[in-house]
């Protein structure tokens, strides 16, 4: 699945718009390397979201088949890694 459209499925950002726009903006890593919005994206990968005072970090546990989960089960999905 496509880096700005797992990001939308399991809720991560609000549009997959945004997560594109963060791509293009390089505020996105997978495994440490910038990432464009067409990477594809495979269990345990790191996803690292770097915001302007903080950054936060999600390991892939399950690639979603539907194009949104509710976000009660987004802990099956991803991780929060410290």
């Amino acid at each position: 699945m496509r880096l700005d459209k797992f990001l939308n499925a399991v809720n991560i950002t609000k549009r997959r718009s945004l997560a594109q726009d963060m791509c293009k903006s390089g505020v996105i890593l997978v495994n440490g390397i910038q990432s464009k919005g067409s990477k594809e994206v495979q269990i345990n990968d790191i996803i690292t979201l770097n915001f302007l005072e903080s950054s936060t970090s999600y390991r892939v546990l399950q690639i979603p088949t539907l194009k949104t989960i509710p976000k009660s089960q987004k802990d099956q999905y991803v991780e929060r890694v410290l």
